[in-house]
């Protein structure tokens, strides 16, 4: 056996089972050794109630008592080094039940499986990729992503583009067109929607099989290395969906492994989720917790990725959860909350940042959970960044209004600046927003063809000057007016073919570099400093306006109207005097809009208070427009404390 296999395992063991080994996939599932001069596999598996285990695949006839396991010092776990075995050879761990069935299972800790419908491992070694991304790894290293732009593209890899026969495109395919294709669109990061193997195609990858495996699909673990390779290199950051709420009950997975509950809780309020038919993880079991943190870190140590979105989070934390009452049992203070899972959240991300301080650990927690982004020290739950459910929520219930109906609705557009600073926040418009009957971003606005664009793209300039990073579900930036199927590859034919889906795909672009390029939407999004509402009660006319402010004080005025009718001669108000310039206007001809401003870009501030301040500006302000403009300097002079 090699050094590296026969380093003492009671240590590992011991951490594992005190639910402090973050890396059991060095001691776990099936790694490359030498014994004895000959090559092959040493398997290990935890299985405490079996009465033996065993391993079996094509290399014996799948013979349970070929490759009989041996005990190993803690009792509960199992080995075998099996000689002549092969990289790519497919086995399963056959168990034996205290009762005596014999249960075929998929190693838990396994690192590549068959392609599904197929359900076996596979022997795979993790080692060996030649990462190219060190320099974009030093950089990391040196931000600091809270004061950094952050505008994720999500991304389903198996429904991006498929080929005309319907096959996927590979992880090498996604290299080759998706970086590319999201480096030309501008945006900071992709986060994919659940890569790690997973049985049914319909649960888009939510009822994970293989936490330690990505998907065989698309390919193998070192051709998505090579994705994520190729993103971070094109200086794009990869964040991966993560489901640590719940597994399913697939009888090759993680459901009653050794022949009772041993992943999920043995409670029988807390075993499983009725409504999703899958079964909910003992957050209370010591060696559960270090095979979830182990599953995390694996994905920041093997594969580069830059963070993980945890799945259903609220799901976790309230006992009640998609519960009536008498389905439930309180905790010891007679309260709904899960303390299991608290304390599992936090120990989670304390140990990915402890190993990874750079990285983003997103909360998808769809309820008002205080302190969700602050550490455990303060009682939080240790994440640093939060998707922000409610802004989503309100934005489109708002967006889906007539316009004549939104001015009684205005509180829905200003609401969330009341909570904007009580956490780090991601502003998502994601998957599940564009499914089972909700319709695609642009097919939930109102009006006509040519007034679904303009919702769109002053719905995206609000977002974009909105505090908060952004994230958005792709076929958004071109239109797609059909809903998301994850069966079929996004229309891009519809930018090619269609003039006001290309002018929207430009807009996007544009919009992306703009944010990118204007501190002022992201270096301070934690408090008032950086932000300042000018006219957030003009619901008559269905207009916000705001500016955001960078460190070095400079500013952007976003004006926005969500309004069916143009105001001709509508008064901004504005803290000083002077001229004010355009810097970017969504109704711009070549976005698809009306150009109804023409080419004026610069506009003088008068002696006339509006919106409680002294001075305003007349503006012309189109309909579905969002304008984003800048008070010009005067040359060799200075503002003082008269024009403030």
């Amino acid at each position: 056996m090699s050094d590296k296999l026969q380093k003492e395992t009671d240590f590992p063991l011991y951490l594992f089972h005190h639910g402090q080994n973050d890396r059991i996939y060095e001691l776990f599932g099936a790694h490359p050794a030498v014994k004895g001069g000959e090559r092959g596999y040493l398997f290990r598996v935890w299985a405490p109630h079996a009465k033996q285990v065993s391993v079996v695949g094509d290399f014996n006839g799948w013979n349970d008592e070929a490759a009989v396991m041996e005990r190993m010092v803690d009792g509960e776990s199992f080995e075998l080094f099996i000689a002549g075995v092969r990289e790519y050879d497919v086995y399963k761990y056959c168990i034996t039940a205290q009762d005596g069935r014999k249960l075929m299972k998929a190693d838990p800790v396994g690192f590549h499986t068959e392609t599904p419908p197929a359900n076996a491992s596979k022997l795979y070694d993790l080692e060996g990729y030649r990462w190219g991304d060190g320099e974009y790894l030093q950089a990391l290293y040196r931000r600091d992503h809270f004061s950094s732009p952050m505008n994720i593209y999500e991304v389903n890899l198996l429904s991006w583009k498929k080929y005309p026969d319907g096959n996927y495109y590979s992880y090498n395919d996604l290299a080759r067109e998706l970086v590319a294709y999201v480096k030309e669109m501008g945006y900071t990061h992709v986060e994919f929607m659940p890569v790690t193997e997973y049985p049914f195609d319909g649960s888009w990858g939510y009822q994970v099989t293989g936490y330690f495996a990505v998907t065989s699909r698309l390919g193998t673990p070192k051709d998505f290395m090579r994705l994520v390779d190729e993103f971070h290199k094109a200086g794009i950051g990869v964040i991966l969906d993560w489901v640590p709420a719940h597994f399913p009950k697939d009888a090759h997975g993680l459901y009653e492994f050794d022949g009772q509950p041993l992943y999920e809780s043995s409670q029988w309020d807390r075993m499983e989720h009725k409504s999703w038919g899958t079964r909910r993880f003992d957050y209370g079991r010591s060696e559960v917790l270090s095979f979830l943190i182990s599953s995390a870190c694996l994905f920041f140590d093997k594969f580069h990725v830059d963070g993980i979105r945890v799945d259903a989070v609220a799901s976790m934390l309230y006992l009640d959860y998609d519960k009536r009452p008498g389905e439930w049992v309180p905790n010891i203070y007679g309260e709904n909350k899960n303390l299991e899972a608290i304390a599992f959240l936090r120990k989670l991300n304390e140990a990915v940042f402890h190993r990874f301080p750079h990285v983003l650990m997103i909360a998808e927690e769809s309820t008002a959970w205080g302190l969700v982004t602050k550490p455990a020290s303060v009682g939080g739950l240790g994440f640093n960044y939060k998707w922000n459910m409610g802004w989503m929520n309100d934005m489109l219930s708002y967006l889906t209004l007539n316009p004549f109906f939104r001015m009684h609705n205005h509180n829905k557009l200003t609401f969330s600046m009341m909570y904007a600073f009580s956490e780090n926040y991601v502003l998502p418009i994601s998957h599940d927003e564009v499914v089972y009957g909700k319709c695609s971003l642009i097919n939930k606005m109102p009006g006509d063809y040519v007034e679904k664009f303009a919702g769109v793209r002053s719905f995206l300039g609000y977002q974009t000057a909105h505090p908060g990073k952004k994230l958005n579900f792709m076929g958004y930036e071109f239109g797609q007016f059909k809903e998301w199927d994850f069966h079929e590859g996004l229309e891009f034919f519809l930018r090619d073919k269609y003039e006001l889906h290309g002018k929207l795909s430009l807009f996007v672009k544009e919009l992306n570099a703009f944010y990118k390029n204007t501190p002022a939407f992201f270096e301070i999004e934690d408090s008032w400093d950086g932000f300042e509402w000018l006219a957030p009660d003009d619901a008559d006319r269905n207009i916000v306006s705001f500016i955001r402010r960078d460190r070095s004080g400079r500013e952007i005025i976003a004006v926005v109207s969500f309004s069916g009718t143009d105001a001709d001669d509508y008064l901004l108000g504005v803290n000083r005097k002077g001229k004010y310039r355009i810097l970017f206007n969504t109704d711009d001809e070549k976005y698809g809009g009306y150009g109804r401003l023409g080419r004026r870009k610069i506009f003088s501030a008068v002696k006339k208070p509006s919106h409680g301040k002294q001075y305003s500006l007349r503006l012309p302000m189109p309909k579905l427009t969002c304008l984003y403009l800048e008070r010009e300097e005067e040359e060799g002079t200075a503002p003082s404390p008269s024009d403030k």
